[in-house]
């Protein structure tokens, strides 16, 4: 297997993310049960850090709001000023090789539309920043439909460092490691195309090696002919403690 590229995978700045609708975050937050007060890091949240100001102003949670560049994070800190959320919403640097965050400080963790590291290292990390029945919603690419190309395959297992799960698959993944499966739903056709536009819109002209692997994404999804075999799915697990019962069955036996 071929070595996975480096990460997080490159995602040009002024692209609205996968999943980064306001309805979107509600649905986490309705998910994630999130109340006034409660501690949420929103991780590579960007310049805009819509569902950062989105938690703070109409939910009343109290937010970091963490990226790695601080050029970037100058204009959330801007945003954060005018709107007055100073004192529910922190803007904060971070190292992605060591957050230096608290363990068991957030009632949820948010990465939306952006893949920050490969699927088994996020679980891994991010679980013990959790509170108890805390929540983790990440975003990761996924096989859709019966049928994927076998170079389109080839690409992401190169991409992402192993196979490519269905969703359902991930959602076993986050059960394997620590996690009680709640909720995955992946970018529909339209919605793919509209994000792929967007990102096609925003790529720096020229190719180098940090948008080489996004180009040649951009290039299977169009000989896709608008039938994608591969999408962004976006998951939600709740940290579960080690000799918790599973949740009641729903069909009463």
């Amino acid at each position: 297997m071929s070595p996975a590229e480096p990460f997080p995978l490159y995602h040009p700045a002024g692209v609205r993310r996968a999943f980064g609708s306001e309805d979107a975050t509600r649905r986490f937050a309705k998910v994630a049960q999130l109340e006034p007060g409660a501690r949420v890091l929103v991780l590579g949240c960007g310049p805009d850090g819509h569902a950062a100001l989105l938690l703070a102003r109409e939910l009343g949670c109290s937010v970091v709001a963490a990226d790695t560049d601080e050029a970037l994070l100058a204009t959330l800190r801007e945003r954060v000023r005018a709107q007055g959320l100073s004192d529910r919403l922190e803007v904060r640097r971070v190292s992605l090789e060591s957050l230096g965050l608290p363990e068991g400080e957030f009632n949820a963790i948010l990465i939306q539309g952006h893949v920050l590291y490969p699927l088994k290292p996020t679980l891994a990390s991010m679980r013990p920043l959790l509170a108890k029945r805390g929540r983790l919603g990440l975003t990761f690419p996924a096989r859709v439909g019966r049928f994927a190309p076998k170079a389109t395959l080839d690409f992401w297992e190169r991409r992402v460092g192993g196979p490519l799960l269905l969703p359902r698959e991930l959602l076993q993944t986050l059960e394997a490691s620590g996690y009680e499966p709640e909720s995955a739903e992946t970018l529909h056709d339209a919605e793919l195309d509209v994000l792929y536009r967007d990102i096609q819109e925003h790529l720096p002209a020229g190719s180098n090696a940090q948008t080489a692997g996004l180009r040649e994404e951009l290039a299977l999804h169009r000989e896709s002919n608008g039938k994608a075999s591969v999408s962004y799915a976006f998951v939600v697990g709740r940290r579960k403690e080690p000799g918790e019962k599973p949740p009641a069955s729903r069909d009463r036996g």
